[in-house]
């Protein structure tokens, strides 16, 4: 018997949007490196970002009658993430999907498998990334679980965890230690905004500025005219 969990804990909607105000990258530092899904994961326009709790499935290679299913139950603001075997020679989702999932407000669509119609994809900009883009179709045969964890992009994925992408890729947050990543990042955002003006004002060299001068002395780098 499949199961398909329709209720999930999601985290708040304020955690969510304190999250989306950094980027993905900027997450991944503050955190302590952790949390990036393989950077196959692309979005198939860089201008596209989200940041939402994760609706996960597992689909069967060139299959995606669970995708269908998910994006049926999922809630507005969810982030339908997909692993698909990292199939890529299929477009298991296109513009018909995007449409249904944009009308129903969810945040955006990730798989590792591949998705076609980009171009339509890119002008509706609804968030959508995936392993590849590929014109061949799929079938609607196989049954697999909504809301279980998933393995994809190298991490595993619980439902109802935090999703942040941008164009540089996809991390993952742990909702518990969501609000404490929050402030990390702002304490990160800060601080490269003083390393920012410095630079502006030109009163030190670059390696100074970046407290790279004694760690490059140990290492034994000596500068010569």
């Amino acid at each position: 018997m499949i199961h398909v969990r329709t209720k999930i804990d999601r985290p708040s909607a304020d955690v969510v949007a304190a999250l989306g105000q950094f980027s993905a990258a900027t997450i991944h530092e503050a955190q302590g490196r952790k949390g990036a899904l393989a950077h196959r994961l692309k979005p198939v326009d860089r201008a596209m970002s989200f940041c939402g709790p994760a609706f996960t499935v597992e689909a069967q290679a060139g299959d995606n009658i669970m995708v269908q299913v998910a994006i049926s139950y999922a809630q507005p603001g969810d982030v339908v993430i997909v692993a698909g075997s990292e199939f890529e020679q299929a477009g298991s989702f296109g513009d018909v999907l995007a449409t249904a999932c944009k009308s129903k407000g969810l945040a955006a669509f990730v798989t590792d498998s591949g998705v076609r119609d980009s171009a339509d994809l890119r002008t509706l900009g609804f968030p959508v990334f995936s392993g590849s883009v590929c014109i061949e179709g799929t079938v609607k045969e196989t049954l697999g679980p909504v809301n279980r964890p998933i393995s994809i992009g190298g991490r595993i994925v619980r439902p109802g965890d935090i999703l942040r992408g941008d164009a540089d890729g996809i991390v993952v947050v742990d909702p518990l230690e969501a609000e404490e990543v929050v402030r990390l990042c702002q304490q990160r955002e800060d601080h490269e905004a003083g390393i920012r003006e410095r630079h502006r004002r030109g009163d030190a060299t670059l390696i100074e500025v970046h407290g790279l001068v004694e760690k490059l002395k140990a290492k034994g780098l000596v500068v010569e005219e």
